[in-house]
């Protein structure tokens, strides 16, 4: 993409489309468009809103200590590249309350984080250095998204000033283009501004540990109960 430098890709299949599946289909999505809607926030500003009048003592993190989602409801693009496996949930009581939908929500955005953490991992493995991330795109305004991938990640993660960094990129390629700036990297170092920086709270370094412990284990169980269906 850049004369000189490679690029290495991996993704997940759905993000913003999967918090919307999640929150859309719950029983309490009524209630909460309704509350949002008086309270002048979109939904997920209020259900961020709400986990922090709910969390007590504790960090927000840790309202899903018996909730755990393996994310992959369209398939896995990256580490695994399975387009079979599904979704996971466990950990559901008899209740469908808006607290419910809610840890719900964070459990979802943890799980995305987590998948982002399988796929560092992975590139790590290979030989590949990442102590940083970078993070753009609507899904960047999202505050507890930024946060929850900076905690499980452990790593610092970098905003840009401007918000709308697809409309930077393509000002980046057409000021190249028309002669304004003689590569790329300089349109890109003088064009491309950093805003705020977003740092882990290692204080949750364990909890995270297990949240992936756990993460990792929903997968190797979906496949075995694959098999076990297989068997007939």
């Amino acid at each position: 993409m850049v004369p000189d430098l490679w690029l290495n890709e991996g993704g997940q299949s759905a993000t913003g489309k999967l918090m919307d599946h999640v929150v859309k289909s719950h029983a309490a999505f009524p209630e909460l468009e309704s509350n949002a809607k008086a309270s002048g926030k979109n939904v997920y500003m209020y259900l961020n809103c709400h986990l922090e009048s709910i969390k007590k003592c504790s960090a927000v993190g840790m309202l899903t200590v018996d909730l755990h989602v393996w994310p992959d409801f369209h398939g896995n693009r990256s580490p695994l590249a399975d387009p079979t496996l599904k979704g996971m949930v466990t950990g559901l009581a008899l209740t469908n309350s808006l607290d419910d939908l809610a840890k719900l929500y964070l459990a979802t955005v943890q799980a995305i984080a987590l998948g982002t953490r399988h796929i560092l991992e992975t590139m790590q493995n290979a030989g590949h250095q990442i102590n940083t991330l970078f993070m753009c795109g609507g899904l960047s305004k999202n505050l507890l998204f930024v946060q929850m991938h900076s905690d499980i990640s452990g790593m610092p993660i970098v905003l840009a000033e401007e918000v709308e960094s697809v409309l930077v990129g393509a000002a980046v390629l057409g000021a190249y283009a028309s002669g304004d700036f003689k590569s790329i990297q300089e349109a890109m170092e003088k064009m491309g501004k950093i805003g705020k920086i977003i740092h882990p709270d290692l204080a949750q370094k364990r909890y995270y540990d297990n949240k992936y412990k756990v993460f990792l284990k929903l997968a190797d169980h979906q496949k075995e109960y694959r098999a076990i269906m297989q068997n007939i």
